[in-house]
């Protein structure tokens, strides 16, 4: 069964336009574990812009499920990770200006780098994921990190998916087997929403988790947060049916 890990950053930078604490991202991660949610995930940034870096500290207390921390591992980052020890940590490489991820590493390139952080986030006991692209050279070389886990970039599925082009899926249902075939669990996250990821959790085999902010948080504008994390469920059920 896919587990279904909600993003907050969207309600903390709800909670920054106006300058105080609401919504509490405390609270709302709260209730989306209540609603159901089977882990928490923020993507605390050098900027601050959403969540803060004391978000993640005052989240560590309340997540009773999964708690995943993304991001680039800059110093301040690991210190902060190291001292919280989440239930998992995404390796992002995202430039300190990105609007959002838009790239996952090159694990060829950045291999040594990446071994030693993994190694360190081991040392405290923290399950890994390296966020990447569908590219099986790059699983690969993933594997040779160490990591416990990929985190599958989709963005470009969704977008073709959007378009009608469900043959977009077909690379990730590849890294997803050849992921299996070498021990590495499979997350996957960026820009999947109810109208996806249905056809995305019932072809890729061994989809674990999925961490969704954006579209989740947008649709519960519509149709309620707690609606919308139990459809996400109904979905993620079905969708792994097969």
């Amino acid at each position: 069964m896919t587990k279904l890990s909600v993003n907050v950053n969207k309600i903390a930078t709800l909670r920054n336009s106006r300058g105080g604490d609401y919504p509490n991202v405390v609270k709302v991660a709260s209730d989306i574990q209540d609603f159901g949610a089977e882990g928490i995930t923020i993507h605390p940034r050098p900027d601050q812009r959403h969540i803060r870096y004391q978000d993640a500290f005052d989240l560590k207390k309340i997540v009773t499920t999964e708690f995943n921390i993304e991001g680039n591992p800059i110093q301040q980052f690991i210190d902060m990770v190291l001292e919280i020890r989440p239930t998992q940590v995404t390796l992002v490489p995202d430039a300190i200006d990105a609007i959002t991820s838009n790239a996952g590493w090159d694990t060829i390139k950045h291999q040594e780098f990446l071994k030693e952080m993994v190694a360190e986030f081991h040392l405290k006991g923290i399950r890994t994921s390296i966020f990447i692209d569908a590219d099986l050279k790059l699983i690969e070389a993933a594997a040779k990190t160490g990591t416990d886990r990929i985190e599958l970039y989709t963005e470009e599925f969704a977008k073709q998916y959007g378009l009608g082009n469900k043959n977009a899926i077909n690379p990730y249902v590849e890294s997803a087997v050849l992921a299996n075939e070498i021990g590495l669990g499979i997350n996957a996250g960026h820009d999947l929403s109810l109208d996806n990821i249905q056809f995305f959790a019932k072809n890729i085999p061994g989809l674990l988790e999925v961490s969704i902010g954006h579209a989740l948080i947008t649709e519960s504008l519509y149709l309620g947060l707690e609606n919308v994390v139990n459809m996400y469920k109904y979905k993620l059920k079905t969708g792994n049916s097969h």
